[in-house]
């Protein structure tokens, strides 16, 4: 998100709209112990939290290795995983137990295989510079929303291609784009409308609508009691 006063798609440092989702502009990693849920859970309608799925998208893979790879989290604890081998969608410790008989995680199962397949068609007509791209590039997307007050506060996109980042805004339809590289990032998004509405709606609409619901099972949970 730009300040304001800045023109959509300016080069910038970002504002607290997007930080504020957690996002570091790092390349995505998979942490096997980081943000583990413990064997508690209970969380608030009222607080804040975020949900977000890790995406990697590659244009071809290796025999036996899966080309997407997608990792679903809440308040970066991991919930949900994903290859395109199983094409399978998995619920991971309690909190993907608590909601993977729901309506609502019904319908983001098919989320991961759909937006992995539409990011692997684009990633090859996006533009790079030559001189900052070697070999097959590996896309890294992070789809994020944002909810407070039962309210969604902020839905944003990282684009990362071999570490050129761009964010997509999707609260304000702007852009900043971290790395001067990834500026094809932004163009190819510009260019094609109907992929930035669909992505809108993907991380403003549905995934607010993911978080509303899963919330409404994860505070049913009790609160740890003490011994």
């Amino acid at each position: 998100m730009n300040p304001p006063g800045n023109s959509k798609g300016e080069t910038g440092q970002g504002s607290r709209g997007w930080r504020g989702l957690g996002w570091g502009l790092l390349p995505l990693q998979r942490g096997p112990s980081e943000g583990a849920p413990g064997p508690h859970l209970h969380l608030s309608l009222t607080d804040a939290h975020s949900l977000c799925l890790n995406l990697t998208v590659k244009p071809q893979a290796r025999p036996g290795q899966p080309w997407c790879e997608v990792q679903g989290s809440v308040d970066r604890k991991p919930f949900l995983q994903y290859d395109s081998d199983s094409k399978k969608v998995r619920a991971l410790g309690l909190l993907g137990e608590k909601v993977n008989a729901t309506n609502a995680w019904t319908d983001l199962i098919r989320t991961p295989g759909e937006v992995g397949q539409e990011l692997r068609m684009v990633l090859p007509v996006i533009r790079l510079e030559k001189n900052r791209t070697r070999g097959l590039p590996t896309l890294q997307a992070k789809l994020c929303c944002q909810r407070e007050a039962e309210r969604c506060t902020g839905a944003s996109w990282q684009f990362s291609i071999n570490g050129q980042t761009a964010v997509f805004d999707t609260m304000s339809m702007n852009w900043t784009v971290i790395d001067p590289g990834a500026r094809g990032i932004q163009e190819e998004w510009e260019n094609n409308q109907d992929l930035a509405e669909h992505f809108r709606k993907l991380s403003a609409g549905d995934c607010s609508h993911w978080l509303r619901e899963f919330l409404e099972h994860w505070e049913k949970v009790p609160e740890p009691t003490g011994n």
